[in-house]
């Protein structure tokens, strides 16, 4: 009863103000923003001011001490993991928080540091390394020259350029020309919209770097989904088309080197460490099956997590020919922009092959399609203002932790560590194990910084456990491509983002389930499908 009485209490007004006549605002806390803020705040402050930690010692006896510095970059990395996932403020504002953080002068050590300095300045060993000897002093992570330089980034550039060209798409009118065309050949079940877009996204991925892929298509998914709801709200069907859509791209992402750069690095270290070279065509042959695979079970998954509020859009394959017919001819623009971006791709997918295009940086290509744009006036300076910055920031953000916990040592003191753990286990799981530190790290930090990490020293360790290195390598890009987890783990999650239809934490949770069926994927083309096509397992 007394729940009911509570229900039906009239509501008492709130005193008027006797001077201004009005009534005061209630401050409403959002008791659960507030939370999740302490708590990545407390994780930083408990593991930057705990006792120093042991070394990491890898199966040949080498020690890897944690810095202080390291021990403080892993409490900032905890710091921006909560933050990121609980969106407690703008997730470009949580990156902007990492190059705060490393930059502050914390005053970690207790002495005087006036007197440290002097101590340091009569020291020849402290003065040969400057910026070592003022980090350890003041407590600081690293200088505001390496911590925000990293948001300027050639690969945070790379990103800005990707999302103009898909902005290029859709201002000019290709996004719809290209939407409209694709619904009137798949035809009305929104099940079978999210199989031709998914399929679209990964095939586009073979010849062009998934975050150009992301940002081209996104603009055209909005399309589709403004003909399922108009209103432009959050639907299950939006949700598992954004979301299913960044997926894909990872999983298309990784059957050839033009679809990002990890391959490229790792292959370095392949190359660098057991002496052999792998081809395009041989790590195509090996990524086809399993990139193929993943994108239709997220299909699947998409379909049943996230399943349609309609079957089907009645009369959409009509409504869509009639737009597309509305469109009429390509206009110049449209011709123009096609050009273009068609060039760059050309350009970027012949720097594998010609010699002559090898020196040109991917950023630098990408880049001037934009400076075209401008120059012969398709886009204009509102244009430039409508970028979205939030998350430009949350890439520069990525660039600077992952490059501070590489820096500081605190990346390979995590790789070691976790890898002697599997020194003693049966080979598959010595494989799956590398694989899932490669998971979790790509979801943090960039992937061809997790790869850069953990390939060292897991093909170091492959011959004690009598684990052929070939395995290793692949097992370990696949997993690379595809961070399911958080935004900042692959550009086309942060794009994916920008249609509004998900929240971070949503992201996450679907991401935990695609996760599991990854390492599913990944352990039984280890086990058995990559053995019957010829792959090295075991030496």
């Amino acid at each position: 009863m007394g729940i009911f009485r509570k229900n039906i209490r009239p509501k008492l007004a709130a005193p008027t103000d006797a001077v201004t006549g009005t009534r005061p605002t209630q401050m409403n806390i959002d008791w659960r923003r507030l939370v999740f803020i302490l708590l990545g705040l407390t994780l930083f402050v408990v593991v930057n001011w705990s006792p120093a930690w042991p070394d990491a010692v890898d199966p040949n006896g080498t020690h890897f001490p944690l810095s202080e510095t390291g021990k403080m970059a892993l409490g900032l990395f905890l710091l921006a993991g909560v933050w990121w996932v609980f969106e407690v403020v703008p997730i470009g504002v949580t990156s902007i928080v990492i190059g705060v953080i490393q930059a502050l002068f914390l005053f970690h050590n207790r002495q005087d540091v006036a007197a440290a300095f002097q101590a340091a300045a009569a020291n020849p060993e402290a003065m040969a390394d400057p910026a070592s000897t003022i980090r350890d002093i003041t407590g600081m992570i690293r200088g505001p020259a390496e911590a925000f330089k990293d948001f300027f980034d050639p690969s945070v550039w790379f990103i800005f350029g990707s999302i103009v060209v898909g902005m290029t798409f859709s201002k000019v009118g290709l996004t719809k020309r290209m939407a409209y065309k694709m619904l009137t050949l798949i035809g009305e079940n929104t099940t079978t919209i999210y199989l031709g877009v998914f399929v679209m996204t990964a095939a586009l991925t073979l010849i062009m770097a998934h975050t150009a892929v992301a940002a081209a298509v996104f603009p055209l998914l909005m399309t589709i989904h403004g003909m399922y709801d108009s209103s432009h709200k959050p639907t299950r069907f939006g949700k598992g088309l954004f979301i299913g859509m960044a997926y894909t791209a990872g999983s298309g992402s990784i059957i050839t080197l033009l679809g990002a750069a990890r391959g490229a690095v790792a292959i370095g270290f392949f190359s660098e460490i057991v002496g052999r070279e792998i081809t395009f065509f041989e790590l195509t042959k090996y990524m086809f099956p399993i990139g193929t695979v993943m994108t239709l079970l997220l299909w699947v998954y998409m379909s049943i997590y996230y399943r349609p509020e309609r079957k089907s859009i009645p009369g959409l394959r009509d409504r869509a020919r009639e737009e597309y017919d509305k469109l009429g001819a390509m206009t110049k623009k449209e011709i123009g922009v096609l050009v273009i971006v068609g060039t760059a791709i050309v350009i970027l997918a012949a720097r594998q092959f010609v010699p002559i295009f090898a020196p040109l940086h991917k950023s630098a290509v990408i880049l001037s399609t934009t400076v075209l744009f401008f120059l012969f006036r398709i886009l204009s300076v509102k244009d430039l203002e409508d970028v979205p910055w939030n998350i430009i920031l949350l890439f520069g953000g990525a660039m600077s932790i992952g490059f501070c916990l590489w820096q500081t040592g605190a990346a390979e003191w995590l790789a070691v560590n976790w890898l002697t753990y599997l020194k003693d286990a049966p080979w598959l799981i010595f494989v799956l194990g590398i694989t899932f530190f490669v998971l979790l790290m790509t979801n943090f930090i960039m992937n061809v910084a997790a790869i850069a990490i953990s390939m060292p020293v897991a093909l170091t360790m492959a011959p004690y456990l009598g684990v052929a290195p070939e395995v290793i390598i692949f097992a370990a890009l696949v997993a690379a491509g595809m961070p399911f987890l958080l935004l900042v783990g692959a550009a086309p999650n942060a794009i994916a983002y920008e249609s509004g239809q998900f929240k971070t934490s949503e992201f996450f949770v679907a991401g935990i389930p695609a996760s599991i069926l990854l390492m599913i994927v990944i352990g039984i083309f280890v086990w058995w499908i990559w053995p019957v096509m010829g792959m090295p397992v075991l030496l």
